[in-house]
């Protein structure tokens, strides 16, 4: 049989970082002035000629200030806590069309958007639409008012993005709190407490494939939580893997139902996890290779214009714009 190559040492540098080691200064990238005023300049020219939105082209912008800060950006997701948030747009200013925009040229100078969805849609609103999840079904725990489990985006995907995007339009009434933890922390935490586990991690798994494929295809795809090649990768999808098994008719060993047990075990530790305050205007940008990210239980107001509502992109560093990449 061949050895899966498994993180066997204890990683201690920044990679695996402990809430209490962390300031909201590690993680905050302030929009200055200059940066502002160029992207002032830019809703100047939509609001002149209007376009799609996904024909705007940081390209064809003067965005010296922009790039400089989502250089800022790119350290902090890479080499820093692996998360960023971008403190804000004006939202007193503009609308949440013209928000979006500028969501879009300022990603744009980070990574590539990529769709979300095998029809090619490249936005996604993420809100509580009042649908309900069904294994198979295509409905995604992002538009219920659920509390989502730590996760990384797209982990039934062949090619995950590299970069999950939160643009805040609109905050809950109550809840909807944004969490996020160190997939190096995770991993430690296993290691330390359930190392008999951590083997079954690094061999596949079955998860629902979210109804994003051809007709003709399987409903489900074969993954591993983690993976390590030099870095370590993961795919925490916990109710995609639960869905994969009931859409195959597949009953989970006792090994596979424990190590699923412990995953579930190390996200209900309260200390492993940053809790952020997201606002309106802010702009959260999360390494979805190396963090997992989670959201509680909300409830919203009863004014369609006052529901949570946050804009999602998805961005690669490479590959192809399409859903597969």
């Amino acid at each position: 049989m061949t050895q899966i190559p498994m993180l066997t040492q204890r990683v201690t540098d920044q990679r695996a970082w402990m809430p209490d080691r962390l300031r909201p200064e590690d993680w905050t990238v302030r929009l200055d002035a200059p940066a502002l005023a160029e992207l002032r300049a830019v809703l100047a020219e939509f609001r002149r000629s209007p376009v799609p939105l996904t024909l705007l082209d940081p390209a064809d912008f003067s965005l010296d200030a922009c790039r400089t800060t989502m250089a800022r950006v790119e350290r902090v997701t890479r080499e820093g806590p692996m998360f960023a948030v971008l403190d804000r747009l004006p939202m007193n200013e503009m609308n949440g069309e013209e928000a979006t925009a500028l969501y879009w040229v300022l990603a744009g100078l980070l990574a590539r958007p990529v769709a979300q969805k095998f029809n090619g849609q490249m936005f996604f609103d993420v809100r509580d639409t009042g649908a309900k999840l069904k294994p198979g079904s295509g409905i995604r725990p992002t538009v219920t008012n659920v509390d989502l489990r730590f996760h990384n985006d797209n982990s039934y995907n062949e090619t995950p993005p590299d970069y999950v995007c939160l643009l805040c339009l609109q905050t809950a009434k109550s809840g909807g709190v944004s969490q996020v933890v160190s997939v190096y922390t995770v991993h430690t935490a296993l290691a330390e407490h359930h190392p008999d586990l951590l083997a079954r991690l690094y061999r596949p798994f079955w998860y629902d494939r979210h109804a994003e494929h051809l007709p003709d295809e399987p409903n489900t795809f074969a993954a591993p939580v983690f993976a390590y090649n030099g870095e370590l990768k993961a795919r925490l999808a916990l109710s995609e893997i639960y869905a994969g098994y009931e859409l195959r008719g597949e009953r989970m060993d006792n090994e596979t139902t424990a190590a699923l047990a412990a995953i579930r075990a190390v996200f209900d530790r309260p200390e492993l996890r940053i809790e952020l305050d997201f606002q309106p205007g802010q702009i959260q940008f999360v390494n979805n290779l190396l963090t997992g990210h989670a959201r509680t239980e909300f409830e919203d107001y009863p004014e369609p214009e006052r529901k949570r509502h946050l804009v999602r992109l998805w961005l690669r560093r490479s590959g192809k714009r399409g859903y597969r990449g």
